[in-house]
């Protein structure tokens, strides 16, 4: 058994609007929206293998590249983005239900960004600053404002290819920080068959690590992977159940 896991990165336009004064703090009504903003592209790949990406349409329509995407989404166990909970996920939701596609509603989601924020301290926890204090790449520049101006304004496909290239670029680093941080965070979901099986790659070969006994009085068993080095920890009662299990 395989965990189908995959990483994604979406880019979004901005409303279009109309506003008599600029400033800070001032209220601009949702009734002053001309154009709604919409997804212009994503990225994805599944983890070990080629990357993918898809763009809006030519009349920066995303409905065809939403239903191709959600597709891909719905054979996922897990998705990883980096503040994908707060931003990419609620996005491709909002977009699907207003064109009516069916999404999974209870997806897995790996956040990269909860993961640095609640098991590391990082000086910043956004995805280039890790990248590099791992070692593993860096985020690409867009340019600015003056990039989006191009895409939704004045439809440049020029600009459109260099934003898709970082989207792309934001997916690759995202893969090899996951990989990394992985490492040292217990596995969200389990392919494995019985508890003692590695969670992260569903390997029968684990051995002890060590016994622990916690506060409550409940003797619990730690144990890697021989195959991916992974650990996790289970009761000592489901180990004995998995050696009946195993014969």
């Amino acid at each position: 058994m395989i965990r189908k896991r995959l990483f994604f990165d979406i880019e979004t336009s901005p409303n279009i609007g109309l506003f008599w004064k600029p400033g800070y703090k001032l209220s601009i009504g949702y009734e002053n929206i001309t154009g709604e903003r919409a997804i212009i592209c994503i990225s994805y790949k599944w983890a070990g293998d080629k990357l993918h990406n898809l763009t809006w349409d030519k009349d920066k329509n995303d409905k065809n590249m939403l239903e191709k995407f959600i597709k891909v989404v719905n054979k996922a166990d897990e998705i990883v983005a980096h503040n994908g909970d707060k931003f990419d996920v609620k996005w491709l939701r909002t977009r699907c239900i207003k064109f009516g596609i069916a999404m999974n509603p209870d997806i897995q989601t790996i956040d990269t960004l909860k993961l640095a924020r609640s098991k590391f301290t990082f000086n910043s926890n956004r995805l280039d600053y890790i990248a590099k204090y791992l070692g593993v790449g860096e985020k690409q520049e867009t340019g600015g404002l003056n990039l989006w101006k191009d895409i939704t304004i004045n439809n440049n496909r020029r600009s459109l290819r260099k934003m898709v290239e970082y989207c792309d670029n934001h997916v690759v680093i995202l893969e090899k920080v996951w990989d990394k941080l992985n490492e040292y965070v217990p596995a969200k979901t389990s392919i494995g068959r019985v508890y003692s099986d590695c969670p992260e790659c569903g390997s029968e070969h684990t051995v002890i690590n060590k016994y622990r006994v916690s506060a409550a009085g409940m003797k619990r068993v730690s144990l890697r992977c021989t195959d991916c080095g992974k650990y996790h920890t289970i009761p000592q009662s489901k180990l004995e159940i998995n050696k009946e299990f195993k014969g």
